[in-house]
């Protein structure tokens, strides 16, 4: 079973209703539903609000592979549960990453750059296309799908250059984003994927549940051993 724990801050469905209307659980619970439906899965849910953010050392001990998604109170995040999650990324935890979590502290952290990028909210279309087919997060998905209503990210995306790039999006507007971004941190994966406004139903549609849950399975960790550094002794004799 691959553990998974998907984080939320938990905030606009308090004090929005537009946001209460289409995710009334929150939108964890519309995430964690989606992977729930999956075989091999162990989902489990961790909100802002909770004693240290839901995200304990032994919470995260036993997380295979973290969901994270917020906007408005990425402030509110604390340094040191920020720096509990870093070690854990870097010892090999998965971390799936959506929409506006481009700005956590986190994501800011594992990328080095200030993650910031073109924004507007206008309802638009957006079209998602496959540019990596051969890769796991791929998996059963058509050539390219369309969400919409969206919230239009736009390049530049100011990231490092993806280990892989998986998805492009193109906006009605007209612009492009890099949505779907995989990275290695340590033995630990990373996996970016855009769509997600909080008043739109993104989080229902079933192939961006089916990246969220093939990005799960692809960031989960290989269990290889963790590697030995410092002074070594020679594993053969140098006599």
């Amino acid at each position: 079973m691959i553990k998974v724990t998907v984080w939320n801050e938990f905030r606009h469905e308090h004090v929005h209703e537009e946001v209460r209307e289409v995710y009334p659980d929150g939108l964890h619970r519309a995430i964690a539903e989606g992977l729930e439906q999956e075989e091999g899965l162990s989902v489990r849910t961790a909100t802002l609000p909770e004693p240290e953010h839901g995200l304990t050392q032994e919470a995260l001990d036993d997380t295979d592979v973290l969901i994270w998604w917020g906007h408005m109170a990425h402030h509110e995040v604390e340094d040191e549960i920020v720096e509990r999650v870093h070690r854990r990324v870097l010892e090999g935890m998965g971390l799936v990453v959506l929409h506006s979590g481009h700005f956590s502290k986190i994501f800011k952290k594992l990328m080095g750059t200030s993650c910031d990028l073109k924004w507007r909210e206008a309802k638009e279309k957006e079209r998602i296309w496959v540019v990596d087919p051969a890769h796991p997060i791929a998996a059963g998905l058509p050539e390219f799908f369309e969400i919409k209503p969206e919230e239009m990210y736009g390049e530049h995306f100011d990231i490092p250059a993806p280990d892989e790039l998986v998805f492009i999006s193109w906006f009605e507007g007209g612009e492009v984003f890099r949505s779907g971004c995989t990275y290695k941190r340590g033995q630990g994966k990373i996996f970016y994927f855009r769509p997600g406004h909080e008043t739109y139903p993104t989080y229902y549609h079933p192939l961006v549940r089916r990246v969220i849950a093939n990005g799960v399975r692809w960031a989960a960790p290989s269990g290889a051993a963790k590697p030995v550094r410092g002074n070594h002794k020679p594993l053969e004799s140098l006599g």
